[in-house]
């Protein structure tokens, strides 16, 4: 019968649709936590109602929407054009090299077992006594977008990380105290380093160059960052170029691991 035709199905089929659920993960995994998810959601219903018309042989509403749709592309490049150039860069830059840095884009597959290779005890130690003294600091951990076009900015380096070297680095004394820290597999890679700073207007006025530049950077690339008030001695943590909002060092240390996997 020809209605049960769809369950024929092709090991193209099969491909079609993981390829289709992986496009759609990674989509969901840059607009999650933002705006611009909530216009995700509305073009998913909007696509679904126009592919229900089409099936159900509604010609005139059908081709309303898919005109909309259609003229609507260039709207959704513009809305979408800071998610866009994460996503190439995504693409772009992502190092296949190792086994860890292939399992981390498929965490929805990692095992229960697989851990962070950042020391993030040690971070959050360094940055909760730095907070206590209200020592300004920025950290920026590195994970599948190259971040050397910000490395070249600042002082290489090759240190395995640990509590005492977090500390010095951002004593106000210190010769490297200024700029951020780029943080990648347990080793700091480099120091004083200039980040972009986002233009955001959203970010409340009392929050500094430091959490501008965590912001821009997290924009750009899909780095998270940690970043220590010089004034108030408060962490925050940023990703997707937003504030998360966390209860508690250990809920902090709890979120940071699992974007660290």
């Amino acid at each position: 019968m020809d209605f049960l035709n769809f369950i024929d199905f092709k090991i193209t089929d099969v491909l079609d649709i993981i390829l289709v659920a992986i496009l759609l993960y990674y989509i969901y995994k840059l607009v999650r936590g933002s705006v611009a998810i909530n216009i995700f959601i509305g073009i998913v219903i909007v696509w679904a109602f126009w592919k229900l018309t089409e099936l159900l042989g509604m010609e005139m509403i059908s081709s309303m929407v898919g005109a909309f749709m259609q003229v609507g592309l260039i709207a959704l490049i513009i809305v979408f054009q800071q998610e866009i150039r994460k996503f190439l860069l995504m693409i772009g830059s992502t190092n296949f090299s190792n086994k860890r840095n292939f399992i981390k884009h498929f965490k929805f597959l990692r095992q229960d077992g697989l851990t962070t290779s950042v020391d993030v005890d040690a971070v959050l130690s360094a940055c909760k006594k730095m907070g206590e003294t209200k020592t300004g600091a920025l950290l920026v951990f590195g994970r599948s977008n190259a971040l050397d076009f910000v490395k070249s900015s600042g002082d290489r380096m090759y240190v395995e990380i640990n509590q005492p070297i977090i500390e010095s680095i951002f004593y106000k004394n210190s010769t490297l105290h200024d700029g951020a820290v780029i943080i990648e597999n347990n080793y700091i890679v480099a120091t004083r380093v200039i980040l972009p700073v986002s233009n955001e207007r959203t970010i409340p006025l009392r929050f500094g160059l430091r959490h501008r530049a965590a912001v821009g950077i997290t924009e750009k690339t899909d780095a998270i960052a940690l970043v220590v008030s010089e004034e108030t001695g408060t962490i925050s943590y940023i990703k997707n170029g937003e504030f998360a909002l966390f209860k508690g060092i250990d809920e902090l240390n709890q979120l940071m691991k699992e974007d660290l996997i």
